[in-house]
């Protein structure tokens, strides 16, 4: 039996930092896909409150939600570090992953919603883009030249938000706005750490457009 478990999801951005987070470390482990319509007992029993995914299971102890486990990782487990060593990096590297984890589901439900809500959505969706543009002026990964602790959190806009585009025919970033966000993204999918492991983007393409079109439907009736 694996002593380390990740509950999961193969097309949740969310799964995948905490499953990038283990193997920047070397960290064997056992994925679980679980299915949000009917959610396992472990899952349940694991995450009593939020009752999502991800969730790491080691030693038999539950850890939750996905940035939280890649510092739990990053503390516990030998390997290249994930979050810098030098304190004020540090504590930069987790603004930044506070102000994803804050301000980037808005952009993900813009591809969701329609009419008003979706004007609305782009407008935010564009600020937040432009914010993160400026930032990495200059810049190869959001701290230094280290693919590390905010580029994981920002994964969603790194691979998931072309797919979306993609998808739903909704186009929020071009090159001729965001150049330095481009950069990075490049950077990003061609990482070393990370690009082996990367999801199929055509199998990402298929689920998405799969998924924008039922709500589609759906809203049609």
């Amino acid at each position: 039996m694996a002593e380390v478990k990740l509950l999961g999801l193969w097309y949740s951005p969310f799964s995948h930092r905490v499953e990038w987070a283990l193997k920047i470390k070397g960290v064997e482990y056992e994925f679980i896909e679980e299915n949000l319509q009917n959610k396992s007992p472990l899952l349940l029993e694991s995450n009593p409150i939020h009752k999502k995914i991800p969730v790491l299971i080691h030693n038999g102890k539950p850890i939750c939600e996905s940035m939280v486990i890649v510092e739990y990782i990053d503390e516990t487990f030998d390997g290249p570090s994930i979050l810098p060593t030098d304190p004020y990096d540090r504590a930069i590297a987790r603004f930044w992953a506070k102000f994803l984890e804050d301000k980037v589901p808005a952009v993900g439900k813009t591809f969701f919603v329609k009419g008003e809500d979706q004007v609305k959505g782009k407008e935010e969706a564009l600020e937040v883009l432009k914010i993160l543009d400026n930032e990495l002026k200059d810049k190869k990964f959001f701290v230094g030249d280290k693919f590390g602790f905010a580029d994981i959190a920002a994964n969603f806009v790194g691979l998931w938000l072309g797919v979306f585009e993609e998808a739903s025919g909704v186009v929020l970033v071009t090159r001729e706005k965001f150049p330095n966000f481009c950069a990075w993204r490049d950077e990003y999918i061609n990482c070393s750490e990370i690009k082996e492991h990367l999801p199929s983007r055509d199998d990402l393409l298929a689920h998405f457009k799969a998924r924008f079109q039922a709500t589609a439907a759906a809203a049609s009736k």
